[in-house]
């Protein structure tokens, strides 16, 4: 498995944000060709931050919705319009979320998570590229910002993100209270220490459980009511590892210290005890590989992480 989490090595993202297809990278860089500038304007524009196209995307789609439909207006300015970052915006829409009136207080919800936002800035690159996985995989996303504002699977994810940071620092109770304000408000119980990639998508994501020594790669695909636990009471290292670009279907178990390899495919309602080599599709209780082993796919954005391909033939 390509070393992906932790230190984020650079995996690609298709964003179409024009008529041609553009490439962003987990740093928020894209690879649009910039016109030639002067060196006086090179040196300007080197000293400022990158563009943020994701943002901009998202923040261009919310004034579209809140022009087309005049009722959402103020629900799109509280969450997005008025919000100066992507970080920023998540750390109020999850606060609003996830806060208990009377016992854990909105605002104070919303420090904790700007604060692991900004001091882990790879969380905030990381949830630009889930934007974009949603969109470019889910055929029922047509727009970043609906991803943003409404997908608990997106959500859950980006409140392990800043629970991860958090568990990371040594703030192991405030990071346990987001796994567990997560758990009930989204139905997704992700443990503060797995380890996840970028470029993720948790499809409709209801029911799905990641243990605690748990990783997972980039442009990783899963489906509802998957687990990725452990096989009873063993200790340390006890959960599973997943390649990039793999596809795990719904309702599908993998436990224990197994190896899903590079571009695999796990089948729905698989129960998965074993290692599975990169390329290969797992089906069944227990899962056993069917057909041949496929060779992966030369090109990234054609393996099943990617595609959501669910289907298998020889």
């Amino acid at each position: 498995m390509a070393a992906c989490v932790d230190q984020w090595q650079p995996a690609v993202y298709q964003c179409r944000f024009s008529q041609k297809i553009h490439r962003l990278l987990p740093d928020s860089t894209t690879d649009r060709p910039v016109p030639a500038a002067s060196s006086e304007a090179r040196a300007e524009a080197a000293s400022r931050s990158n563009e943020d196209y994701a943002w901009d995307e998202l923040r261009a789609e919310a004034r579209a919705d809140a022009d087309d439909e005049p009722l959402l207006r103020k629900f799109y300015h509280d969450l997005v319009l008025s919000r100066p970052s992507l970080e920023a915006a998540l750390a109020a829409h999850l606060a609003a979320k996830l806060c208990i009136p009377g016992t854990l207080p909105q605002d104070a919800l919303r420090d904790i998570l700007a604060g692991a936002l900004v001091a882990h800035p790879e969380a905030g690159r990381a949830a630009r590229a889930d934007l974009l996985a949603a969109r470019d995989r889910d055929p029922a996303c047509a727009k970043m910002v609906h991803c943003f504002l409404y997908y608990k699977g997106y959500l859950a994810l980006q409140a392990h993100r800043a629970a991860h940071g958090l568990w990371s620092d040594g703030r192991r109770a405030a990071a346990l209270l987001l796994q567990s304000r997560a758990s009930e408000v989204f139905g997704v119980d992700i443990h503060p220490g797995a380890r996840i990639g970028c470029g993720i998508l948790l499809d409709h994501a209801t029911g799905v459980v990641i243990g605690e020594t748990a990783v997972i790669g980039n442009d990783v695909s899963i489906l509802h009511a998957v687990t990725l636990g452990g096989t009873g009471k063993d200790s340390g290292d006890r959960h599973p590892k997943v390649g990039d670009r793999v596809l795990i279907g719904a309702g599908a178990s993998v436990l224990g210290n197994v190896h899903i390899g590079e571009g695999a495919k796990i089948g729905a309602g698989a129960v998965v005890l074993r290692d599975v080599p990169d390329g290969t599709t797992a089906v069944g209780n227990p899962a056993k590989p069917i057909g041949k082993k496929a060779a992966p796919q030369r090109r990234p954005e054609g393996q099943p992480g990617m595609t959501m391909e669910q289907r298998w033939s020889d």
